[in-house]
């Protein structure tokens, strides 16, 4: 349990109100906190109870950033720029985060060249289809009279409709009958109606 949790249990106990800070965020969620500093609890406010705060950066309404790191703790709270600083490493090299690259690629737009190039390629590759499709027009006649054939073979029916006859008679099976010596129990003569 952690230092403050322990404060507060104790301050419960001995009925001494607590009064949390409330914000709300961008999208209107109201947060819960001792404080917005790095380090501080920070939970969302339901109606009945108070939950830990994901994982992962919030904006509040005032325009600070809310960076929580590990659930329900502040790991850091700045305000929001244009311009994040890079990490640098022991060597004095930038280091960007494979969030940040993957943002970038997503958010990259294409550039009129890309586009054009693409629509060409796009279209090279329609034309080819076209081409396997159609009909190709130097069809030699014993080509044409086999396709005259497979198409007529086609259109006739696989086989003839199956009519219904309630006239015919259908063959009697022979059934078996067990156990008619038996004392017969409510199931059985039940099961015994149900089947004829």
């Amino acid at each position: 349990m952690k230092s403050s949790e322990m404060i507060n249990s104790i301050k419960t106990l001995l009925n001494i109100e607590v009064k949390l800070e409330e914000m709300k965020l961008e999208n209107g969620t109201v947060v819960m906190a001792d404080s917005f500093e790095k380090g501080k609890e920070i939970f969302i406010k339901t109606d009945d109870e108070k939950v830990a705060m994901p994982v992962g950066e919030y904006l509040l309404e005032d325009g600070r950033l809310v960076v929580v790191e590990e659930e329900g703790i502040i790991a850091d709270v700045r305000e929001v720029s244009d311009e994040v600083p890079a990490k640098e490493n022991e060597e004095g090299e930038e280091i960007t985060s494979d969030l940040e690259e993957e943002k970038k690629e997503e958010m990259g737009y294409a550039t009129k060249e890309e586009l054009s190039s693409a629509v060409e390629e796009m279209k090279s590759m329609i034309e080819e289809i076209k081409a396997m499709v159609s009909p190709k027009e130097e069809m030699s006649d014993d080509d044409v009279e086999l396709s005259k054939n497979i198409k007529e073979e086609l259109s006739a029916p696989a086989a003839e409709p199956i009519k219904h006859s309630p006239e015919a008679e259908s063959a009697q099976v022979e059934q078996k009958v067990f156990a008619q010596s038996k004392v017969r129990t409510t199931l059985d003569r039940v099961l015994n109606k149900l089947n004829k």
